[in-house]
């Protein structure tokens, strides 16, 4: 019979939502970084450079992790499970933000993929019985209707249909990776080092093949290439196996409020560093989503696995 997770102490679930928090922060500079990028790299070659280059610095690291722990086999599910998170959230989900980005201003992207966290709710109770709180589902009303009131009246040239399209698909794919990166870092009993080395080879592995097919190779000057490396060794690398070790401690609902603190993150470095300027209104609409993502720092309950035969297997 499958065993629940037990919850984690009061101490443990803070550190991991401040750590969650300064990872954020990271991808949200990484906002900034791409929008400067695209200007002489082509989106999807430069999501492939990015996260290519991110698991071949975290490749070593697995690999001793693996020498040095006690042998750990990998299931057939789980390795599903694996190449659809990386499919999902690095393939998909990743290349889609380089892509919006190429066509739409950071702030709609990020605006964008703020409403994962309503498709999140959803996904949690029907598939990891994970039910939100009343105080978690008024974080998750609030944040999205500071969303609407940052970009109200919502107007869109016709040029960045595209965009937009590209970034809801995005959304709807980083929804579900939320979902499948909670069910894999809480339930399978794979290290976060591994779960992130895999899944960001093989997501990161199809960027590079499409853009190698679809885009062309660009030349890279000093500074594309500081953006890449700092982008692969910082905001990917770390940040991303940073991130997957706090899913053991947050929820789906938790990590997906904290993460749309990004929408006033990326706001406030766009203006700074992109000359995106904010209105009163603005201002007012990223202090609604602030608090609304300020509801992930209450704890969810968090409910144990079914137990069927389909989660027993590969509990150890």
């Amino acid at each position: 019979m499958a065993s629940a997770i037990s919850l984690p102490s009061r101490k443990a679930h803070t550190l991991a939502a401040l750590q969650a928090l300064l990872v954020t922060f990271l991808w949200s500079t990484s906002w900034v970084l791409i929008k400067i990028g695209l200007t002489d790299i082509p989106a999807l070659t430069f999501a492939g450079m990015r996260y290519s280059l991110a698991f071949l610095c975290l490749l070593p690291f697995a690999v001793r992790h693996i020498r040095r722990s006690a042998p750990q086999r990998i299931t057939p599910r789980q390795w599903l499970f694996l190449i659809a998170l990386g499919i999902i959230y690095y393939t998909i989900v990743q290349g889609a933000q380089f892509v919006g980005l190429a066509y739409l201003p950071a702030n709609m992207v990020s605006l964008t993929l703020n409403f994962t966290s309503l498709v999140v709710a959803v996904m949690g109770i029907l598939w990891l019985q994970e039910r939100p709180t009343p105080l978690g589902w008024a974080g998750v009303v609030l944040s999205i209707f500071g969303g609407g009131v940052y970009f109200y009246p919502f107007s869109l040239p016709t040029g960045q249909v595209f965009g937009l399209l590209v970034a809801v698909i995005g959304m709807l794919a980083n929804a579900a990776a939320a979902v499948l990166g909670r069910r894999i870092n809480a339930y399978e009993n794979l290290s976060p080092i591994l779960v992130t080395t895999i899944s960001m080879g093989i997501g990161g592995g199809l960027l590079v093949l499409l853009g190698g097919l679809f885009q062309e190779i660009p030349r890279l000057d000093g500074k594309g290439l500081a953006i890449i490396l700092w982008l692969a060794l910082m905001n990917t690398a770390f940040a991303f196996t940073l991130w997957n070790h706090t899913l053991r401690y947050l929820s789906a609902m938790e990590s997906t409020l904290i993460n749309s603190a990004m929408l006033i993150q990326i706001a406030l470095l766009a203006w700074v560093f992109l000359g995106e300027s904010l209105s009163p209104q603005k201002w007012v609409g990223l202090a609604l989503a602030g608090f609304g993502a300020a509801a992930a720092q209450f704890r969810q309950p968090i409910q144990p696995p079914p137990s069927s035969s389909q989660d027993q297997a590969g509990q150890t």
